[in-house]
């Protein structure tokens, strides 16, 4: 993960059919990606945006929970944000 990532760990994630998904953009806390997010809803209303945290990789060297950039697959009801 770059270091420009990490500063960043806050990301709109374009939700798309058969499970794929797109970065939207990357924000440095969570007020700001929910303040794109809902203006990003109201230019596409059709479009399916979540904000996730990207927590990249850990003090140990091993990679966090999600790789980077990407949402990890989760039953809907435990993802946080709007859709």
């Amino acid at each position: 993960m770059l270091h420009r990532e990490r500063l960043s760990p806050w990301i709109i994630v374009r939700l798309l059919p058969n499970l794929q998904r797109i970065v939207v953009g990357r924000f440095r806390n969570w007020s700001d990606a929910d303040g794109h997010l809902r203006i990003l809803q109201q230019l596409i209303p059709g479009a399916k945006l979540i904000v996730v945290f990207d927590p990249g990789e850990m003090r140990n060297g091993t990679q966090g929970d999600m790789p980077s950039g990407t949402l990890r697959d989760m039953p809907s009801g435990t993802r946080k944000g709007r859709m």
